[in-house]
């Protein structure tokens, strides 16, 4: 369904991602693991046209997309929901009208459907009856599982995270973890996850990749992943193993 294909990128004179390679099977979770600076999230920029290769080419559902114009890449972003870091809403909107705030957008939908949609995906994150609330007035973790709905409120094919549970507490990032798992099994989406947590990747991921200095170090399965000798692997690893 993707895949990346000798994919170079680099800022000045800083080459982010080394001639990577990596093909993600439709309807997989795959957690990308690695040290800041080391491409993870710049590989996810590429994949919505949000930053443009140097070389290589990038694959969605057998085209070529890498060399796509603004316009073109707007069919592809339809395909992808991709959820930063920070959730990024509107505080001056309720937590109903963030959500549905893409669908309106981009959609030209009867307000009972865009109500069925916006409903729908905050029952799926589990904060039903908070939707008159505005950010300020919900706590950081829940403003979180707003930014997801309004994400999957547009039904996308792909789900990106990039450091979904990055500032919260234990709880809560267990809580966001095992949400992502739903989501992808009960949505049917392709899911990948930037992330520097072993523990969840180990938890919740069909396979893992790890990334140093742009180039892949190891890919598998979380149990073959126990296995490596690769020395950023066994670092990660002691964390959640020792």
């Amino acid at each position: 369904m993707i895949e990346f294909r000798n994919l170079v990128k680099r800022f000045g004179s800083r080459t982010v991602l080394n001639g990577l390679s990596l093909e993600i099977r439709e309807g997989e979770i795959l957690f990308i693991l690695g040290t800041s600076g080391t491409g993870k999230s710049v590989l996810l920029k590429n994949l919505v046209g949000l930053l443009t290769p140097d070389e290589g080419e990038i694959w969605i559902d057998e085209q070529e997309v890498s060399k796509f114009t603004e316009e073109q890449y707007l069919s592809i972003r339809k395909k992808c929901g991709m959820v930063f870091q920070h959730p990024a809403l509107f505080d001056s909107l309720t937590v109903y009208e963030n959500v549905a705030f893409g669908l309106r957008r981009h959609y030209q939908l009867p307000e009972e459907i865009i109500h069925d949609k916006v409903m729908k995906a905050l029952k799926l994150v589990h904060i039903v009856g908070a939707e008159n609330k505005r950010p300020a007035q919900i706590s950081y973790g829940m403003q979180k599982r707003v930014s997801l709905a309004r994400t999957i409120a547009l039904e996308p094919k792909i789900l990106l995270f990039d450091e979904p549970t990055t500032g919260l507490d234990p709880v809560t990032t267990t809580a966001v973890n095992q949400l992502i798992q739903d989501l992808s099994r009960e949505l049917k989406t392709t899911s990948l996850v930037v992330s520097h947590d072993m523990n969840c990747a180990l938890s919740i991921a069909d396979r893992i990749v790890v990334l140093d200095k742009g180039n892949i170090v190891a890919l598998g399965t979380p149990s073959e992943l126990k296995k490596s000798d690769h020395p950023l692997v066994k670092d990660f690893l002691s964390e959640v193993l020792n």
